[in-house]
């Protein structure tokens, strides 16, 4: 047989990889759809199938077509991270560790109270700020989470409770700000009508300053937010915070006060790590109460949480308390944070996951490290 007579077996081509359903928005799905041929509300529909109901197999979402669920199936997934590990605490604190796709992990925490439910969300795979006193920054950084592997978190707790969280916090591994597109993205997710309901005062992001980005937040996401202060002076927060060398105080404020202009009801929650002897005297107390002068403000003093090789200790509650009565007595909203689920190493700054860290730290870029020079 001559060459231009023997069958050409054509070279395999590569599976198209499908879409994981969690990374979209409600916008996304109707959009999604669009391009299958399909009524926008098919899209909403299985929407509201995955994230108010929890349904992730298609045969089940009976409102759809059978042409359009098998096509869904061949097309489209719905990728979970895999809750490896659940820990409760005495106090009724939970924690679960989700392995992603990739085999790193990360750390979710349920913390529920009277009338009202909390869940710490993480926005990273580790941390790249280098907070001196976070167990997170210890790990190293590996990545940013998708929009499907933060919304996944918020899935997973409902399921596990029975009833979707009435508050998130993005205030677990991470910093939000510096994986902005996906959280803000998620966070539109968790306060849809279709999903889970959440109002602009439940949905909080705590950040540890970053300034430029706190700006685009006001601009599209209208949520709580909380910082990460730890300290009333520059020369303390460079120390306690790196990233406060990029964005110092000078910066920070205005950005907040800019952040709540316009809401008379809103107030920045300033939250401050006591530490034994570092930030916590009646002198720091000052400090920050003129700091804060001119910003509605709601000042959460957290008592440190120890973890293995910290060098840092716990400021007795007397000296906690006398601290808040100043902040107290000078007009300032100033409460003690219980401590929730410390002894299951979910209480706050102690969530460290699983982290291959492939920075080393060097390798973190300077507008998120922010190393000394």
């Amino acid at each position: 047989m001559t060459s231009e007579h023997r069958t050409q077996v054509p070279s395999a081509l590569p599976t198209p990889a499908r879409i994981n359903l969690l990374d979209l928005d409600r916008a996304g799905f109707e959009r999604l759809f669009a391009e299958l041929g399909q009524k926008p509300f098919h899209g909403r529909n299985v929407f509201k199938w995955l994230h108010k109901h929890g349904v992730v197999g298609f045969d089940a979402m009976t409102d759809l077509p059978k042409t359009l669920r098998q096509r869904l199936g061949e097309q489209t997934e719905i990728r979970l991270p895999r809750i490896v590990h659940e820990q409760p605490s005495g106090d009724g604190t939970r924690k679960w560790v989700l392995e992603l796709a990739d085999g790193q992990r990360v750390e979710t925490v349920y913390i529920p109270e009277v009338g009202r439910s909390t869940v710490c969300v993480s926005s990273q795979v580790g941390c790249a700020l280098d907070c001196t006193f976070c167990a997170t920054a210890r790990q190293g950084f590996n990545r940013n989470l998708s929009v499907g592997e933060i919304i996944a978190q918020v899935w997973h707790v409902t399921r596990q409770i029975g009833t979707a969280p009435t508050n998130v916090v993005m205030m677990g591994m991470g910093e939000p700000l510096a994986n902005f597109e996906a959280v803000v993205a998620a966070m539109g997710i968790m306060q849809d009508d279709l999903a889970y309901m959440l109002s602009k005062h439940r949905v909080t992001l705590s950040t540890s300053g970053i300034v430029p980005n706190i700006y685009r937040l006001r601009e599209v996401a209208d949520v709580s937010l909380a910082v990460s202060l730890h300290a009333p002076d520059n020369t303390l927060r460079d120390q306690l915070v790196p990233i406060n060398r990029k964005y110092p105080l000078e910066e920070l404020i205005p950005a907040c006060r800019a952040f709540i202009a316009g809401d008379k009801r809103r107030r920045v929650t300033w939250e401050y790590v006591m530490l034994d002897g570092i930030n916590d005297s009646l002198t720091h107390a000052k400090r920050l109460i003129r700091l804060l002068e001119g910003t509605p403000s709601k000042v959460n003093l957290i008592p440190f949480n120890p973890f293995p090789g910290t060098d840092f200790a716990t400021t007795p509650p007397e000296r906690v308390e006398a601290f808040r009565q100043r902040l107290l007595r000078s007009g300032l909203m100033a409460m003690t944070r219980k401590t929730r689920g410390d002894e299951i190493a979910a209480a706050c700054g102690q969530l460290v996951g699983r982290v291959a860290d492939r920075t080393r730290r060097q390798a973190v870029p300077l507008d998120l490290r922010l190393a000394a020079r």
